[in-house]
């Protein structure tokens, strides 16, 4: 299973991603789930996959050779006019993907099917976030839906929902983000640590910090520990319930 949250702020976008892959309890393994490109002061993407391994890492090595080959870059994610074009093009990529697939002789499409968080900034376009589908159409965040989930999302969901601010700082955002990873962890071991991230700054049009939170970090660690003692905390201060006379 898998965890990616991409939260939009006011200051720009943070994502954060997990890396655990498994096909069972006795086969577990770590794999990028966050794969970013840039063209420096015109343009940075962020993208964040779940679903199908063999899905998501065709798309992703397409888009790479894509970007990376002059002859078909035309059209590309690096050429496009905006992040909207730029989500059509990895949703036809992505449904295109899983067609091959599923016409090479297996027998049902959703073994094959993935989902796609996108986001970033191309020109003079605001930051813009994207969920991507199967079918390839998508969706796009706003302030009223301001951040997407995808993976293992129930558990890290209420956190997200009580805490958001759009003005909070991107400091504030990774320590959100992390409080809903530890609850996933928590509940769910087919997601953990280490867990990407990227901080992308509205306006800057290259990739910002990006860096890998490691499964003895002592930060994650004091956050897992904090947030546990201030939950029992303020379940202790709740009013006492008084069960009703027989």
């Amino acid at each position: 299973m898998t965890y990616c949250v991409g939260l939009m702020l006011n200051k720009g976008l943070v994502f954060m991603s997990d890396t655990r892959t498994n096909s069972g309890v006795d086969n577990i393994s770590t794999f990028q789930k966050m794969f970013t490109w840039e063209v420096p002061g015109e343009r940075s993407i962020t993208m964040m996959t779940a679903g199908n391994l063999a899905t998501t890492q065709s798309v992703v090595s397409l888009l790479h050779e894509r970007s990376k080959e002059p002859g078909a870059r035309s059209p590309g994610i690096l050429e496009a006019p905006s992040m909207f074009q730029v989500a059509t093009m990895v949703g036809n990529l992505l449904k295109e993907v899983i067609s091959t697939h599923a016409e090479a002789g297996q027998r049902a499409d959703a073994a094959f099917n993935a989902t796609i968080v996108l986001g970033g900034q191309v020109g003079d376009g605001e930051p813009r976030l994207f969920l991507i589908y199967p079918e390839g159409n998508f969706i796009e965040a706003s302030f009223d839906t301001p951040f997407f989930q995808i993976g293992e999302t129930k558990y890290g969901r209420p956190i997200l929902v009580r805490a958001y601010d759009p003005d909070m700082s991107f400091e504030d955002a990774v320590k959100l983000l992390l409080v809903s990873f530890d609850s996933t962890i928590k509940a769910n071991l087919s997601v953990s640590l280490p867990l990407d991230v990227h901080i992308y700054r509205k306006d800057s049009r290259k990739n910002g910090h990006v860096f890998r939170i490691a499964s003895d970090d002592p930060y994650f660690e004091a956050v897992s520990s904090g947030w546990g003692i201030a939950l029992r905390e303020a379940f202790g201060q709740l009013p006492e319930f008084v069960l009703p006379e027989a």
